[in-house]
This record gives structure tokens, sequence and C-alpha cells, in this order.
């Protein structure tokens, strides 16, 4: 998987389009002056466990003695399950036992940017992605830097697309994962299959 790919899987995992209707409820109740400062102080915490994460994902990884092919091919399930809940969602969401008044750090930052989707593909990127850490902070910087400016207009996105918009554009998000997740999917097999 080259950087620019790795750019596209980390941003659909994030899934900030899909995430639009969520923040505007989470911050319904904050007043119209503060919401930017409070999206801007959300992205700031889930950029810091993002960052952490990048960085002690490869220690993890390999402590627990991952062979790449296994990465891959686990990689490839994960993101599969993650596109299909994009594609057929469910209709719970996160916010609904979210405390009142202004968020903090839960649920906008973590688990609706910074979620175990988002920091499972940042382990598998870490070994799919053959570069160095400076590779992968800008890979994490760059999704996470497109997802907030989407986040940061949400308000104007809901205006323009309106909820049916927003949806078609998550299943459409959702598509593009199926298709990354099974070239990951194939890509581990075949790796495996040459090895024996």
């Amino acid at each position: 998987m080259d950087v620019f790919s790795a750019i596209v899987t980390l941003f659909l995992v994030m899934d900030p389009l899909g995430n639009v209707p969520l923040f505007l409820s989470v911050l319904k109740t904050v007043p119209p002056e503060r919401r930017q400062r409070v999206l801007l102080r959300e992205l700031g915490f889930a950029y810091v466990v993002l960052v952490a994460f990048l960085l002690m994902g490869n220690a993890l990884l390999r402590f627990l003695g991952l062979e790449q092919e296994a990465v891959s091919i686990a990689g490839g399930i994960v993101l599969f399950l993650i596109a299909l809940r994009m594609i057929f969602p469910d209709h719970g969401t996160l916010t609904d036992g979210a405390p009142e008044g202004e968020p903090f750090v839960v649920p906008l930052a973590i688990p609706l940017i910074a979620g175990p989707s988002t920091l499972a593909t940042l382990l598998l990127l870490d070994r799919a992605v053959p570069s160095s850490t400076m590779t992968l902070l800008l890979v994490v910087t760059t999704a996470w830097a497109i997802g907030g400016v989407i986040l940061l207009s949400s308000t104007f996105l809901y205006r323009v697309l309106g909820q049916r918009g927003l949806v078609a554009m998550e299943r459409l998000m959702g598509m593009l994962l199926v298709m990354v997740a099974v070239q990951m999917l194939m890509n581990g097999i075949s790796t495996f299959l040459h090895r024996q």
C-alpha cells in the first residue's frame, strides 16, 4: 500500500461525512459562537490520541510477533466489516448516552474521530505501508486535516447536501473501502501462499 492509498484508507475509516449529523447533534446545546472552538479543541485531542497510538503501534505488533501477511489479512477483514457498517448502518448512535452540555473528549474526539476502527487501522497501516514513522505521521496528519476541514464545515455541508446527500456520500465511501479491504485481503493471502 502506498502513501496516497494509506491516506485515503484512513480518511474513509474516519468517515467525517458520516459523522457530520452526529457532530451537529452533539453540538446543538453548545452556543453557536463556541462551536468552532469546541470543534478545534476536540480535533486537537483526537490528533494527540492518533499520534500516540501511531508511535506505540509498531512496538505492539512486534511484541505480539505478528507477520506482515497476518496483519494484511486481518486488516482486510476489519476494513471490510467497517465498510459494511458504513453501507448498512445500525440505528443506534454513539451519542445516545452522551452527557448534556459541552462535550469534552467524549464523544467527539473519542470515539467519533479517533475511535476503535481508526486506531485498529493505524496498527494495520504501520505494517502495510513500508516506510518511516515520519511518512506515517504525514498519512495521519493529512487524513486528520481533511476530516477536520469537513467537520469544521459541518453546518455548511448539512445545509448544502442535506441528510440524504450525506447518507449517499457515506455509502459511496463505504463502497470504496470495501474495494480497499478486498485488495488488502488478497495481497495478504497472495504473499502467504508465495512463502509456502
